[in-house]
Formats: structure tokens, C-alpha cells, sequence
């Protein structure tokens, strides 16, 4: 006999405070069915300012800041936590992201679940604003995922102990100053070095005399030969190197092709990825991709890029701005799925607001929390 009546979930508070409620299936499991309740998504923002550790300089600028946006979502008594990280090669900034979170109206959506619907408004209301829609759509999968009291690596179906090594960065510096950095990296078991200033064999050199452990490299568009680059390339595989990320300008999709199809080591696209529209032209211009959320609009259409590259057979490096814990544990939940890592925005500033995935031996280790496994400190 079919039984018709609901019951509460054991976890109460999670009950009372979502309108959770559970039914018998005719094979006597329990499924939780979910009520939306009668209020509305409430979004709060404010900007935040990253300091970094170390002055951080790639092919094309230097900065010792970074601004953010840190936004919440709060629906029946529970809270997500999102974060759009705006380096100054994107575009945006606290103006920018200010405008267009307090042009959302998020209380429309009784019903946090129906991320879809509220995932494509939030894309449609302006143009652009990548990294002010992820700090948007994070915050709603880290309400998801508490209200489900599960992580979203659990809830995409992905093992927590596949996550890769993770990359650490060193930036363009004198040579003192790489040693001394790439010292401080002693506990990683890869580096990614950032070249493309002029002195690229004194950055390869600096931290091979001492380390070994596997490298990649970081070019930020800054080569603009494609035979020299080769060159290059050959020279860096001798020293280690094991893919080389963004070689030459984004837009030279004839020479990134001809350097793919000619080079020895894999060669990623970053700045040339951002959205998922990008995918299909770059399939052939690079071996890879660099998946960033604050690019991309966020978790979910990280995950459609990263799952459509793995079906073009593409590599994929899950990568990450300057960011807290926030960010970074958001991107660590696709880790498992991915051929890189490249998650260590975290661990490059000092004034860190949240706990969250940690590096373990070099390795991502994903928190066990619900939602992207954060906690304010």
C-alpha cells in the first residue's frame, strides 16, 4: 500500500527554515520534495580590496591590489556567500559591479532552485559584468548546495579525491626575488611562472637553481613571434615545462594555431577563453583551455565549458584571479574533472575573509561543508 503523507526531514532546522518536505516512493525510499516559500531572493553587496602578498606583475602590468565585490543571498533563514574578483584586464570594477547588482531584482524568485531561470535574468540584465554575475551565481549554488546540505562536487557526481595538484604562481620579478618567492613555494609540487617580460630564461633559470619540480608557464600574450615562440617553447620542454598557457595575443588565432599544431608541449587559451561561445572556435587553436568563473559568468557555465571541452577532447585547466576563499573553493568544486589546477588566488593575499579549500601536499583538498565548502572566518 502506498503511503501518501509527508513528514519533516530529520534535520529540522533545515526543514522548518527552507519548507523542506519529504514523501514515500513506492519502494519506500524517501525523497525530499521542496516548497518555495513566500519571500523572495534578498542580494546584498559590498566591495572588498585584496591586498596581495607580494607585488604581482605578468607580461602586461603589476598590481599589489585587487578589487572584489562580496555579495549574499540570503532566502528563509539561510545565506550563500558569492565573490566576483575584477583585475583590471577584465574591465570591471566597484562602479561597474555596483550598477549592475543594484539593477537585479532577485525577490521576483520565490524559489532558489530554479537556478536556471534566475541564472539566465541575471546574464540578460546587462551586458557584460562577468565577474558581478558570478559573484551572483556563486552565492546561489552555495545556497543550493546548504540547502541540499551538500557540497557541489557531490551534487555534480565528481570524487573528492580526483582534485589535481595545484599550481602555485610566481609573478615577473628580478632574479633574488623569484629565488626567494619560489623558496617560500617549497611545499607545491607544481609552479606556474609568469614570462613574457624579456627575461624569460633568467625566470626559468632563477627558479631551477632551486627547484625541480614540475613547471608551467604563463606567457599573458606577451610573445609576438610565432617561430621565435616556438623556439621558445623547445627550450622550455628542457627545462621541465609542461604546458604553456595564453603564448601569444589573443586575437592571432592563425599563429596560436600554427604554434599548437608545431609545438611539443600543450598550449592553453586564457585570456582568449571566456565565455562558452568561445569554445568551439579555439577547439584547434590551443590544446587547452583555462576555465576562470569570474570569465565565464560563474559555476554554472563553468561547468557546461569545462564538460564540452573534455567532450572536444580538449585539456582543461581550472584556473582563478586573485580571489578569496570564497572564489576559489567555488572553482575547487569542478577540480575533480579537470587535467590542471591553477587554484591558489587565496594564498596570494593576506587578508583572506573566508575558510575553505585547502592545499594539502600540493594537492586541492575540497571541504566536506555544504554548498562551495566555505565558512567566514
Amino acid at each position: 500500500m502506498k503511503t501518501n503523507r509527508r513528514i519533516f526531514l530529520g534535520t529540522t532546522t533545515l526543514a522548518a527554515g527552507a519548507g523542506i518536505l519529504s514523501s514515500f516512493s513506492p519502494d519506500g525510499n524517501i525523497l525530499p520534495r521542496y516548497r518555495p516559500m513566500g519571500n523572495g531572493l534578498k542580494l546584498t553587496f559590498r566591495p572588498y580590496e585584496l591586498q596581495l602578498r607580494h607585488v604581482f606583475t605578468i607580461a602586461s602590468n603589476s598590481r599589489t591590489t585587487t578589487a572584489v565585490m562580496l555579495t549574499e543571498l540570503e532566502w528563509e533563514g539561510f545565506t550563500g556567500y558569492g565573490e566576483g574578483s575584477m583585475p583590471p584586464y577584465l574591465g570591471e570594477s566597484h562602479q561597474t559591479a555596483t550598477k549592475f547588482l543594484s539593477a537585479l531584482n532577485l525577490s521576483q524568485f520565490k524559489d532558489p532552485f530554479r537556478m536556471e531561470e534566475i541564472l539566465n535574468y541575471v546574464d540578460a540584465v546587462l551586458p557584460g559584468n562577468c565577474a558581478a554575475k558570478a559573484s551572483v551565481d556563486i552565492a546561489l549554488h552555495d545556497l543550493v548546495g546548504k540547502l541540499l546540505n551538500q557540497s557541489w562536487y557531490r551534487i555534480w557526481g565528481y570524487s573528492a579525491e580526483n582534485t589535481p595538484l595545484t599550481t602555485f604562481t610566481i609573478g615577473i620579478d628580478k632574479s633574488a626575488e623569484v629565488i626567494a618567492k619560489t623558496k617560500e613555494a617549497a611545499a607545491f609540487k607544481i609552479l606556474k611562472i609568469k614570462i613574457g617580460g624579456g627575461n624569460d630564461e633568467e625566470m626559468i633559470k632563477s627558479v631551477r637553481s632551486v627547484t625541480n619540480v614540475p613547471l608551467c608557464v604563463d606567457v599573458n600574450q606577451g610573445w609576438k613571434d610565432r617561430q621565435e615562440a616556438l623556439d621558445k617553447i623547445h627550450w622550455l620542454k628542457e627545462q621541465g615545462v609542461v604546458f604553456v598557457e595564453q603564448p601569444m595575443d589573443k586575437t592571432n588565432f592563425e599563429d596560436n594555431a600554427w604554434l599548437t599544431q608545431h609545438s611539443p608541449l600543450p598550449t592553453i587559451g586564457d585570456e582568449a577563453m571566456q565565455r562558452v561561445s568561445d569554445l568551439e572556435k579555439l577547439h584547434g587553436v590551443y590544446s587547452g583551455i583555462n576555465c576562470k568563473l569570474m570569465k565565464c559568468t560563474g559555476m554554472r557555465e563553468a561547468h557546461k565549458i569545462i564538460e564540452m571541452a573534455r567532450s572536444l577532447k580538449m585539456k582543461t585547466l581550472m584556473g582563478c584571479m586573485t580571489e578569496t576563499s570564497c572564489g576559489t573553493s567555488a572553482a575547487a568544486q569542478l577540480s575533480p574533472i579537470v587535467d590542471w589546477a591553477d587554484l591558489d588566488g587565496n594564498l596570494l593575499i593576506s587578508n583572506d575573509l573566508f575558510e575553505g579549500m585547502k592545499v594539502v601536499d600540493g594537492k586541492v583538498t575540497l571541504s566536506d561543508l555544504p554548498g562551495i565548502g566555505i565558512r567566514p572566518k
